[in-house]
């Protein structure tokens, strides 16, 4: 019998590690050049770090990167991985003559400049969430693991005087979850290819143990963040664990009545949030799980609406940092989140069996409405609107409620000085309130502009915020800042995230990739679980677009081309479990 219980426990010790089992791969990448050397002369060898290694220090001691110091004189270096990657750093070693451990100096950057730069309490550099500037011992003839963080570069000095440490490899550890991009978009404009790409690469990093925000800061779960991850990993993955493990555990850390995150209008986006994916996947299970919290919420949100249909939110009032001191257009946005709150709240409510319920969101939807239409006169009125932080962040939410017309919500707020005013977070409503006006030139041309800017500075991945002013003089981040041009990482940045704080990798940014694969392949989800979907391009100034979109069934593909009379010539393959509309 004893025997039996020593097997049982072994059993369930290898049950609860197979649970537990971290679903994520990694992978080794050697740099793919030498941005910057100090004291130059003493380093021998550098470009044999460029070799693909093999993790593992050998005796022959041959191809090795030698560093010498002085007294007075210590080398370093500044590697480049090619992209951004979520991870840490291998470093092998060779038969340094000492025979001793080696101190160095690592510093990972998202930008040159950050790799570069002291943690001095000014300049925003920070080892918050991920220790990204710290001092490490290497051992003779070993390897050493270390660091975990979002960068694209790393510096190492040799702080040790006068001593001489061998290098063999230094590869950067990226990990993240091996899977497919089932989604795709490619057309004739390769700078909107790219734009899709890369907010799908943001994402995908953001894909760790839970869908995190950035991989640098915030290494965290907001959920009201999420939105736009979610409609991207939709869009480009399909169906992940990572986006039910992440609303699962923020629902159990927040019971009712806290707000998520103490911000109401993040409890909203949980809902909504529950809504689309429910639409995107279909997983009826999954829904129903959420059925005592849900219905919980709801109720709360209900008794956040007074007699009048004004809402009453109390906790953090947010839309997003933008617009975060302009109190007036705050009210407008969550009285829009409260509408389209208690329409997601009827809606999923019924499919859940809570009729009584749903006819409570639809009475209290319809005056929250009225009062909407009410307060929204003063932000759709230019000489209020313009130029001033927050509006196109309320009309967007305004015109997705369909609480106001959109061609007036665009033509007076949304489309005034093209692609500024707009947030890297709020942008993909701001895109999709333009589409509701049917202005998608105009949607492509600030996708172009404000994400587009962002690539010609180097990026590889979008960042948590950014504006058009930024522009001037600004200096490419992958290359040490010239003398007159601006360092955009060190001097920009706001609220959390000032200076080398800003996160170059935050995946509320992804909006374009969403937009571009429902508005220009125009693919709209109309039935739970992609059942029936409506397929209307909108190629704007394109001639051709094609990509696919994933579905539980698999992937719809799909190719339009423009005409010479106009018109749009399409090729549709889809599941046949799918029912397509035109």
């Amino acid at each position: 019998m004893k025997q039996f219980f020593v097997y049982l426990s072994f059993f369930l010790a290898c049950s609860l590690a197979a649970q537990q089992r971290d679903s994520r791969m990694r992978e080794y990448l050697p740099p793919t050049r030498i941005v910057w050397q100090q004291h130059e002369e003493r380093i021998s060898n550098a470009r044999a770090l460029f070799q693909p290694g093999n993790g593992q220090s050998d005796l022959a001691n041959t191809s090795i990167c030698k560093m010498k110091s002085s007294s007075t004189e210590h080398p370093a270096v500044l590697l480049d991985f090619g992209k951004e990657l979520q991870g840490g750093l291998q470093i092998v070693t060779g038969m340094s003559p000492s025979q001793k451990p080696v101190s160095v100096r690592i510093r990972f950057g998202e930008s040159v400049s950050e790799a570069m730069s002291d943690i001095d309490g000014v300049n925003g550099a920070s080892n918050d969430h991920a220790i990204r500037d710290f001092i490490l011992p290497l051992p003779w003839l070993g390897v050493v693991e270390v660091g975990n963080s979002g960068f694209r570069f790393v510096r190492i000095d040799l702080l040790d005087d006068s001593t001489e440490l061998h290098l063999k490899e230094v590869r950067a550890i990226s990990t993240f979850r091996d899977i497919p991009y089932r989604g795709s978009f490619k057309s004739n404009d390769e700078r909107l290819n790219k734009i899709w790409q890369t907010g799908a690469y943001t994402v995908h990093l953001n894909m760790q143990e839970y869908l995190w925000d950035g991989i640098k800061r915030d290494r965290l779960v907001w959920v009201g963040d999420l939105h736009p991850e979610v409609m991207t990993v939709s869009t480009v993955f399909g169906y992940n664990e990572v986006v039910p493990k992440s609303l699962d555990l923020i629902r159990n850390l927040t019971p009712l009545p806290q707000w998520m995150h103490g911000i109401s209008s993040y409890s909203i986006w949980w809902l909504l949030i529950q809504r689309d994916w429910y639409y995107y996947q279909g997983d009826y299970a999954y829904l129903k799980e959420q059925k005592p919290y849900l219905t919980g919420l709801v109720r709360q949100l209900l008794g956040k609406v007074d007699k009048g249909g004004q809402e009453q939110l109390d906790g953090n009032r947010f839309l997003d940092w933008p617009s975060s001191e302009n109190k007036p257009a705050i009210h407008v946005g969550l009285q829009s989140l409260m509408v389209l709150a208690l329409s997601a709240g009827e809606e999923l409510c019924n499919l859940l069996g809570e009729t009584s319920l749903a006819d409570e969101c639809n009475k209290k939807k319809e005056l929250a409405t009225r009062q909407a239409q009410k307060i929204s006169k003063d932000i759709l009125h230019p000489k209020t609107s313009a130029g001033q932080p927050g509006y196109k962040q309320a009309a967007a939410l305004l015109t997705l409620a369909g609480v106001i017309s959109p061609q007036e919500a665009n033509e007076n707020v949304l489309s005034i000085d093209g692609a500024r005013g707009f947030s890297t977070f709020y942008g993909y409503y701001m895109l999709r309130a333009m589409a509701a006006a049917g202005n998608y030139q105009g949607a492509l041309d600030v996708i172009r502009q404000y994400w587009g800017a962002m690539l010609d500075l180097g990026a590889t991945t979008f960042w948590e915020d950014f504006n058009m002013d930024w522009l001037q003089d600004a200096a490419r981040i992958d290359e040490p800042v010239p003398p007159g041009k601006v360092d955009i990482h060190k001097k920009y940045g706001n609220y959390c995230y000032k200076g080398y704080r800003h996160s170059f990798c935050h995946g509320w940014a992804s909006g374009p990739t969403a937009w571009l694969s429902e508005q220009v392949l125009g693919v709209q989800v109309i039935e739970p679980g992609c059942r029936t979907v409506r397929i209307t391009p909108h190629l704007g100034d394109l001639q051709w677009v094609e990509g696919a979109f994933p579905t539980p069934y698999g992937e719809i593909k799909l190719r339009h081309e423009k005409q010479a009379d106009g018109t749009v010539k399409s090729t549709i393959q889809a599941p046949k479990e799918i029912r397509v509309l035109q």
